[in-house]
């Protein structure tokens, strides 16, 4: 039995060590509704012996109360996991699955079909090596085939199969087949795909899936399992020049060790290589590459590793070490491509958090140069994205950061946009280039400071920020405060809202992409009034939390007071001086603040003034004390 046991703990030792030497493969399926990505994907597992005795009985149970094929095994149940998508028949989450031959590990996405699920197709594809585009035989090259291609494409995926699926129900007809290869492959001249294959396949059938089909004598090509067995997908991560580590942790177990962990995004290292820290600019050499199984001689791309350095150097989450004959670029303003993953559109002006790397900063996006049509490639005028749309923008940081092209490194050039209140992911982006003006514009340093301003005037700057709805009484309110701190002796300016539009914003609407460039001028405008040593007051709507959220973040701590002037809307309704609540009420004015334009409250004002409780006096009172209560009145 002690014989038997070691021979079975042999064969378990010889088949992991088998499985840790074969290579691994990443490839999506994508396509349009209904094209059989899930169903290519079950035929995939279920030939390949992935599936257990007791899978195998659930998806034939699953298969008579779900399933398409009648009494037969409906191979998209073993994919398709959620409820909705077995109840519809389609595919809405991305959902990843493993299997493995005797040559190869693979990990496959199936991405959705669906026009209004192309953001889990991007999230599907953003590590993927290699796209399987299905394309059903009966019809041909549709919309949604060209969006995903192009996608694919833009992702940087360089290597396609065109999967021309359910050819069955064609008859395996060679003209068929040829039609949709040259239709496709007019398509693609447009884009960055740099190998097409071409494969007729029938996934429920099973032809031409692992084994050359009967049915398609004509067809001389590999099959699919053939090919993604054998496509060669590592070389471009291998140059060694090319050595990319993006720190994600700074390992500091005792006081004798200190080192930076990561996985290697590209080329490879060794002991004693010099290497460049960015976006400091710091170099030394590396004195040792640590894992968990010991130090190794060389890492390459795809490893977990730590490194020692030779020198002491302030490294810290988010910069990328790399080697000093060819290090990553630094610049904190870009050229981008965006795939926008919301229903709420993007709002040229307003500040995301953008993650890219092991890195968060904040960034500001520009009106897109344009956007792309992904059914001509041709480049439209649009004043913000959409949900799915994908455009060209510039972007302005709020730090350098270290990075490369997204066609040179995909882990160090792709990045994610994250809406700062809700948190969740709105955007997916490529970086391009720089912007020359992120070199060849910077600070010039001024001997004369804020501090130097504020003293000789006798005064800590601030802005008062007073939002509120039309007619709450933000601009009665801000005037009394500044005759009262005139009288004082104080530096002020009041920036109202209406004021500033007969000239700095002069040429701004009331429309949500408007409101935002509309605040973001204005909070510059305070910035630098700040910097002179004055006290600011602006009186704006401003209905946005984000936008006056940027505002404060341009200001140092303690420099930015908001005021909310919260006067129900009845109230601000009823005193309407101006008329534009009657107006608004019949249609007249379009995003109007209360009417049919939301106003965000805020969530934590330094001050809360109801002037349906309050005279103006009185709630300039309240603002003068909370001045001398933040010490800004010396």
């Amino acid at each position: 039995m002690a014989h038997v046991s070691d021979l079975i703990a042999t064969d378990i030792e010889s088949y992991l060590k088998q499985h840790e030497t074969k290579s691994l493969l990443r490839f999506i399926t994508c396509g349009s509704v209904d094209d059989g990505k899930s169903t290519l994907i079950g035929r995939l597992l279920y030939e390949s012996k992935m599936l257990f005795e007791d899978q195998l009985a659930a998806i034939e149970a699953d298969s008579k109360k779900w399933g398409t094929q009648g009494g037969d095994i409906d191979f998209a149940l073993l994919v398709d996991g959620l409820a909705a998508e077995r109840e519809q028949g389609i595919t809405i989450d991305v959902a990843y699955r493993y299997f493995s031959t005797d040559r190869r590990k693979f990990i496959v996405a199936d991405t959705p079909g669906h026009e209004q699920y192309t953001r889990n197709m991007v999230t599907g594809a953003s590590t993927a090596d290699v796209a399987v585009v299905l394309i059903d035989a009966r019809k041909g090259v549709l919309t949604q085939t060209r969006r995903h291609s192009y996608l694919v494409s833009l992702i940087g995926i360089r290597k396609v199969v065109l999967a021309i699926n359910k050819m069955d129900l064609m008859d395996y007809s060679e003209k068929v087949y040829e039609r949709i290869v040259d239709d496709y492959r007019a398509f693609a001249r447009h884009l960055e795909i740099e190998e097409i294959t071409p494969i007729p396949l029938s996934a429920l059938k099973g032809d031409n899936m692992l084994a050359h089909s009967d049915r398609t004598p004509w067809y001389r090509g590999p099959t699919l399992m053939g090919y993604l067995e054998t496509v060669d997908v590592g070389a471009v991560r291998d140059d060694g020049d090319f050595f990319r580590l993006p720190v994600q942790w700074v390992n500091r177990p005792d006081l004798d060790f200190r080192g930076f962990s990561g996985v290697v995004a590209g080329g490879s290292i060794e002991p004693g290589a010099r290497v460049r820290v960015q976006p400091s600019g710091r170099e030394s050499r590396v004195a040792r590459i640590v894992t968990a199984d010991g130090d190794l001689a060389r890492a390459v791309a795809g490893q977990s590793i730590t490194l020692t350095l030779d020198d002491e150097i302030d490294i810290s989450r988010g910069a990328i070490i790399s080697k000093a004959t060819a290090p990553a670029e630094v610049a904190d303003q870009f050229e981008a491509t965006i795939v926008w993953m919301t229903d709420e559109p993007m709002f040229p002006g307003r500040p995301y958090l953008m993650k890219i790397g092991a890195q968060t900063v904040t960034a500001t996006v520009t009106e897109p140069k344009y956007k792309v049509n992904v059914n001509t490639m041709e480049h439209l005028a649009a004043k913000q994205l959409e949900l799915n749309e994908i455009g060209v923008c510039n972007l302005a940081l709020d730090r350098v950061i270290a990075f490369d092209p997204y066609t040179v490194n995909r882990d160090t050039g792709g990045f994610i946009l994250i809406d700062r209140l809700s948190n969740s992911t709105v955007g997916a982006g490529m970086l391009h280039f720089a912007l020359r003006r992120a070199h060849n514009i910077h600070l010039q340093h001024v001997d004369v400071d804020k501090a130097a301003r504020a003293a000789l005037k006798g005064q800590r700057p601030c802005v008062l920020w007073f939002t509120g709805l039309s007619g709450s009484g933000k601009s009665t309110i801000a005037n009394i405060v500044e005759k009262r701190l005139h009288a004082m002796g104080r530096h002020t300016y009041l920036l109202d809202g209406d004021n500033v539009r007969h000239g700095l914003n002069k040429d701004l609407g009331f429309t949500e992409t408007d409101r935002v460039e509309n605040v973001r001028r204005v909070g510059e405008v305070a910035k630098l009034m700040v910097d002179a040593g004055l006290i600011v007051m602006t009186a704006f709507i401003s209905p946005y939390r984000a936008e006056r959220r940027l505002a404060q973040s341009l200001l140092a701590e303690g420099e930015f007071l908001e005021v909310h002037v919260d006067t129900p809307l009845d109230v601000a309704e009823s005193r309407d001086v101006k008329g534009l609540y009657r107006k608004a009420r019949r249609g007249e004015l379009k995003n109007f603040t209360g009417i049919d334009a939301p106003y965000e409250t805020p969530e934590h004002p330094a001050l809360r003034v109801n002037t349906a409780e309050l005279s103006a006096d009185e709630a300039a009172d309240k603002v003068i004390e909370l001045l001398r209560g933040r010490e800004m009145l010396k």
